[in-house]
C-alpha cells in the first residue's frame, strides 16, 4: 500500500524508448471494502484533469464505493492520480448536494418542483425573445459536461434561439490550444500522442506543470527518465516545480516574456541550420516572414528581456534542433499569459521548421486542463460552430442547417462567436438579461473577481445555474437546477489526445437531480423548438440518440466519429479519433503525411493576424495558397499591458496545485485532498521575502489596482520578483458568494484583459503589493512535495495522508496496451 498523498505519483516502472509502458492498476475502495465486497464495477473514465484516464467505478449497495484503473486503457495503463482515486467518487457522493431545483422568491433562494423551475425559465425565455430576440440570451457552460450534452446545448442555442452568445470556461482553460492549432494547421485536434513520451528523445514542456496538471501524463515521463536512455527535458516556467527538478534546462522567464523566448528559439533554429529545408518547401508556408520577424531575438536579447541566461537559450535550441524525436506540451502558463496564441504558434512552428510532426516520438500536445474541453469545442458549446466547421464558410453553414432543418440564416454568423469575456460584458451592459450557466463556477474563476459578483447580482439578469452544488455562483441564481455528476448518468468524453471514452451510469443520482442533457432536452421541448418541417428539433430520448446524432454532424470532418458506437467504446479502451471506415480502430497521431486541413472547404478557420486579432477573411486566405500546407505564423513580441512599478512591484501569477481542480466543488469534499491543501495561500522567493522581512506563514495582504487577498505566505521557489497563487479557493465553505472581511480567492486581483485571437483572459501576469497583516501562527496550509515546497524545509512537517490516503498499486506482467499504430510494438 502506498500513500498516494506523500507520494504523488506512486512507484517507477521504469521501460525504455521503443518499449510500451507497463501495467500498474491502481485501486481505492472506501474504508472497509474488499473487492469481494463490490457488486458491480462500471466502466468510465476520470474527469478530474484532461488525460482521460480509463477506469472502473465499484459500486456496492447502490452506491460509489471506490473506483480501480483499467489496465487495458491506453491512456494510463491501470494507473490513477490522488484526484480520480480520492474525489471522482467521494468529490460527488455528499450530504450537501442539491437535490431539488430552487427558485429566488422574497430574495432568497427555496426548494421547488421542476414544473415551477422550468416553468420560470421558459416564461422568462419566451418574454425577451418576444421582446428583445435571440441576442438577450447567453449560455455559460462547461470542460466538465458529457458530449452529448454539449451537442444539445449547441443546438439550442444556435438553431432553436439563434444565438451568438455561448462560451464555456474552456475560454479560461485552454481556449488558446484550440486557436493555435487553427492558426497553424486550419483546425482544432491534437497533432500527437500520448504514446509519443514513449518515443522520443527530447521534450519540452511549454508553461506546463504536468506533475500536477496531469499526474498521469508524468507518471508515463517519471518511467521514462527512469529507464535506459531517458530524453532530455526542458522546462519553460517561472518557478521550480517538479519538471523544473528533473529538466535538464529550465528556463525561468518573467511572466509575460513567453514570445520573446520562443522568438529566440525559432530564430536559433535558423541561424544553425537546424531545419529541414526539403519538408518546409513542400509543407508550409510563410517561413520568409517568420524568419525575418524572429531574426532580431538574439539569445543575449531574450535573455535580458526573459530574465533567463542565454546559456541556457543556446542550449534549449541546440537540443530541440538536433534530437532526432521531440516531443512538445504547452499549458496554462502559455495560454493564460500575454500573446498566448502567438506563443503557443511558434511551438506549432519549431516543430514544422524540422519536420518533426505526426510521426513516432515527433508531436505537439497543446494540453487542455478539463476532461471533456475537448467536446466542448468539437460540439460548438463554446461558440465554435459544430463539429469543427468554418462561421466564415456558407457551405459550412448550410451542411449545419440541413443537419439541424433550420434555415441557414437562422444559425448565426454574421460575425465571430461571442467570447465569455464579451459575454459577461453584455451581461454588464444589459444587452444580455438571460444568462445560463452551466457547471461552472464564474464567481470564482473569472478574472476580476469584484466585478464579476457585481454583474451576477444585477437584478435585470435572469441568472439560471444548474449545478451539483450550491456554489457562489449558485447563490446568485434566479433559478437553481439540481444536475446529474458523474457516474450518474451515461454518455461520452474525449480527452487531450483525441481518446474517446463511454461513461455508463453507475448509481441513481440524488433525490429528483436530472443529467444535464435531460435538463436540455426538456428546455427544448418547453420552447417547442422545431425544424423548418414542423418536427421537434430535437427528437432525442436519452444520450445514445444524441451520439448518433453527432456522429453524422462528424462526418467527413477532422473529428470524424463515424465509426465509433457505445458498444465499441466497451471495448476495454477508448479509442482517438478520426475513427470511421478508414481508420476503423481510430487514429494515434495526425499529419504524418505533411497534409494538413488548410484547403478552404476543409479549413475551420480562415486564422487571424496574431497582434490584434483581426480575421484574415477567405479573400487573403485563398490568397495564401495554404491548400493543405501548414502556416508558419510569426508575431512581434509586446511587453503585457500592465507592468511592475514603485506602487506594484511585484509580477502576480496565479496556477494549479494537485491536490485540487477549479473551485474544489469536488476536491475539498474528498478529506485526503483536503487536508493536504486545506486553505488559501501565496508564494514568494526567499531574497524577496528576506527584502520584506517576512517569514513562512506570516499573514499578509497581496493587492493589486482591482482588489486584494489576505492569506498565509509560502516562503519557496518561484522567481524573484514574481508572487504566486492558487486560484481554487473561494468562500463556498464558509455558506458565502464573496469574500467579506477575508479574501481568498486569486481572481480578486486579477485583471479583465485578453488575448486577441484566443480571447483567453490574461491571468497570469498582474502587478501587486505584498504587505504583512500579522505575525505566523505556523505553516502556510500549501504542500510540501510540489511546486509550493518551503525553501527551509526543516520548519514544516512533510505532506502525508495516512492510512486513509493508501492506495494498492499492482504492477502486472500483461501486455500493455498499444495504440492504434502501434500493434506490432513491445
Amino acid at each position: 500500500m502506498v500513500d498516494r498523498i506523500a507520494d504523488i505519483w506512486g512507484t517507477r516502472t521504469a521501460f525504455a524508448r521503443g518499449e510500451r509502458w507497463p501495467v500498474r492498476v491502481d485501486l481505492r475502495l472506501a474504508d472497509g471494502v474488499t473487492e469481494a465486497d463490490v457488486d458491480r464495477w462500471v466502466a468510465s473514465a476520470c474527469v478530474l484533469c484532461s488525460n482521460g484516464c480509463g477506469l472502473e467505478i465499484a459500486v456496492k449497495d447502490g452506491e460509489m464505493v471506490g473506483v480501480r484503473g483499467r489496465a487495458t486503457d491506453l491512456v494510463n495503463h491501470g494507473r490513477l492520480g490522488p484526484k480520480g482515486l480520492f474525489a471522482s467518487w467521494q468529490g460527488v457522493r455528499n450530504g450537501d448536494r442539491l437535490t431539488r431545483p430552487l427558485v429566488r422568491m422574497g430574495g432568497a433562494l427555496v426548494e421547488t418542483d421542476w414544473d415551477t423551475a422550468m416553468g420560470r425559465i421558459v416564461e422568462r425565455s419566451r418574454k425577451l425573445l418576444a421582446e428583445k430576440g435571440p441576442l438577450s440570451h447567453g449560455f455559460y457552460t462547461s470542460g466538465q459536461l458529457f458530449l452529448e450534452e454539449y451537442y444539445a446545448q449547441a443546438i439550442i442555442g444556435k438553431a432553436g434561439l439563434g444565438t451568438p452568445h455561448m462560451d464555456g470556461n474552456t475560454r479560461l482553460c485552454t481556449a488558446t490550444a484550440a486557436a493555435s492549432m487553427k492558426e497553424s494547421f486550419g483546425s482544432d485536434g491534437q497533432p500527437g500522442s500520448y504514446s509519443d513520451i514513449d518515443e522520443c528523445d527530447a521534450m519540452f514542456l511549454f508553461g506546463h506543470n504536468m506533475a500536477e496538471t496531469q499526474t498521469v501524463l508524468w507518471m508515463r515521463v517519471l518511467d521514462r527518465l527512469a529507464g535506459p536512455n531517458p530524453p532530455r527535458l526542458v522546462c519553460v516556467d517561472p518557478r521550480e516545480t517538479e519538471v523544473a527538478r528533473h529538466a535538464e534546462v529550465h528556463l525561468a522567464v518573467r511572466p509575460g516574456t513567453n514570445l520573446a523566448l520562443m522568438n529566440g528559439l525559432v530564430r536559433e533554429l535558423f541561424a544553425h541550420g537546424w531545419i529541414d529545408e526539403e519538408y518546409i518547401a513542400a509543407h508550409t508556408v510563410g517561413v520568409g516572414e517568420l524568419r525575418s520577424t524572429v531574426a532580431p531575438w538574439t539569445p543575449e536579447r531574450v535573455a535580458d528581456t526573459c530574465g533567463v541566461d542565454p546559456a541556457d537559450v543556446r542550449r534549449a535550441a541546440e537540443i530541440f534542433g538536433t534530437s532526432d524525436r521531440v516531443l512538445s506540451t504547452v499549458l496554462q502558463g502559455f495560454y493564460q499569459s500575454s500573446q498566448a496564441t502567438a506563443s503557443s504558434c511558434q511551438v506549432n512552428n519549431l516543430h514544422l521548421l524540422r519536420g518533426r510532426i505526426g510521426t513516432p516520438g515527433n508531436g505537439i500536445l497543446q494540453m487542455n486542463g478539463q476532461p471533456t474541453a475537448q467536446n466542448n469545442r468539437e460540439a460548438g458549446a463554446d461558440g465554435d460552430l459544430s463539429g469543427f466547421r468554418n462561421w466564415e464558410n456558407p457551405e459550412h453553414i448550410q451542411e449545419l442547417a440541413e443537419l439541424w432543418g433550420v434555415h441557414p440564416d437562422t444559425i448565426p454568423h454574421w460575425a465571430p462567436p461571442t467570447h465569455a469575456m464579451q459575454i459577461f460584458r453584455y451581461c454588464e451592459q444589459g444587452s444580455i438579461e438571460f444568462l445560463w450557466v452551466s457547471a461552472t463556477n464564474p464567481a470564482v474563476s473569472m478574472p476580476q473577481a469584484p466585478r464579476i459578483r457585481k454583474i451576477l447580482e444585477k437584478e435585470d439578469l435572469f441568472l439560471v445555474v444548474q449545478d451539483l452544488y450550491l456554489t457562489e455562483t449558485a447563490r446568485y441564481a434566479d433559478v437553481v437546477l439540481p444536475a446529474a455528476a458523474w457516474g450518474e448518468k451515461q454518455g461520452t468524453f474525449t480527452n487531450v489526445n483525441r481518446t474517446v471514452h463511454l461513461s455508463d451510469k453507475a448509481v441513481e443520482p440524488p433525490g429528483e437531480a436530472r443529467s444535464d442533457l435531460d435538463i436540455f432536452l426538456d428546455y427544448a421541448r418547453r420552447m417547442d423548438f422545431r425544424r423548418d418541417d414542423g418536427r421537434p428539433l430535437l427528437d432525442w430520448t436519452g444520450p445514445e440518440d444524441a451520439f448518433r446524432a453527432w456522429q453524422e454532424c462528424t462526418r467527413g470532418r477532422l473529428c470524424d466519429y463515424t465509426g465509433l458506437s457505445y458498444e465499441k467504446l466497451r471495448g476495454g479502451t477508448g479509442i482517438p479519433w478520426p475513427c470511421n471506415d478508414e481508420h476503423p480502430d481510430g487514429t494515434n497521431r495526425l499529419y504524418g503525411d505533411g497534409i494538413f486541413p488548410t484547403e478552404y472547404d476543409r479549413a475551420e478557420s480562415f486564422g487571424h493576424d496574431l497582434l490584434t486579432g483581426a480575421t484574415v477573411g477567405p479573400l487573403k486566405f485563398r490568397a495564401l495558397q495554404a491548400n493543405g500546407r501548414a502556416i508558419l505564423k510569426p508575431a512581434a513580441y509586446h511587453p503585457a499591458t500592465e507592468a511592475p512599478d514603485d506602487e506594484y512591484p511585484f509580477l502576480y501569477s496565479t496556477g494549479r496545485t494537485v491536490f485540487h481542480f477549479h473551485t474544489r466543488t469536488k476536491t475539498a469534499r474528498a478529506k485526503q485532498l483536503n487536508r493536504a491543501a486545506p486553505s488559501a495561500w501565496v508564494e514568494m522567493s526567499v531574497p524577496d521575502a528576506e527584502r520584506l522581512g517576512l517569514g513562512e506563514g506570516d499573514l499578509v495582504r497581496v493587492a493589486s489596482r482591482r482588489g486584494e487577498i489576505v492569506v498565509p505566505l509560502r516562503v519557496g521557489d518561484v522567481r524573484p520578483g514574481t508572487v504566486f497563487a492558487p486560484f481554487h479557493y473561494g468562500y463556498w465553505e464558509q455558506d458565502r458568494s464573496g469574500p467579506g472581511d477575508r479574501p481568498t480567492a486569486a481572481n480578486e486581483l486579477t485583471e479583465t484583459e485578453w488575448d486577441p485571437v484566443s480571447k483567453q483572459p490574461i491571468l497570469k501576469v498582474a502587478a501587486v503589493r505584498i504587505e504583512k497583516v500579522a505575525d505566523s501562527v505556523g505553516p502556510a496550509p500549501a504542500p510540501t512535495n510540489t511546486a509550493s515546497r518551503p525553501a527551509d524545509a526543516s520548519a514544516v512537517r512533510p505532506t502525508a495522508g495516512g492510512p486513509d490516503a493508501e492506495v494498492e498499486e499492482r504492477p502486472r506482467e500483461t501486455e500493455p496496451p498499444a495504440a492504434p499504430d502501434e500493434g506490432g510494438r513491445r
